[in-house]
């Protein structure tokens, strides 16, 4: 299914999709304040869970916001876990103050 996946951004609807095909599997929803991206919370369709799909969203949805030259706020607890495991992006993080 890798293969026929794509992340793309949707401002207009203040999201990441995650599209299998042609079937929204999932988004990242976010806010975007002056040069920072919040992202609020991510979900995955039930009919795409356990595939690994959740991974592949949050890379694509983090990756677009270090190439965009904007700072990553993870408040979703599924973007933090995905940031605590996956180093390289440290520089382009501002952790909420707790």
């Amino acid at each position: 299914m890798s293969d026929e996946t794509r992340v793309v951004d949707n401002p207009d609807e203040d999201r990441y999709e995650l599209w299998a095909g042609e079937k929204l599997a999932g988004v990242a929803q976010y806010d975007r304040r002056g040069d920072l991206t919040v992202f609020t919370h991510t979900e995955i369709d039930d009919a795409f869970a356990g595939q690994g799909l959740g991974k592949v969203l949050a890379a694509g949805a983090l990756d677009d916001v270090v190439a965009n030259g904007r700072t990553i706020v993870p408040v979703c607890p599924f973007i933090v876990g995905y940031l605590k495991k996956h180093p390289g992006y440290e520089e382009h993080v501002r952790w909420p103050r707790e």
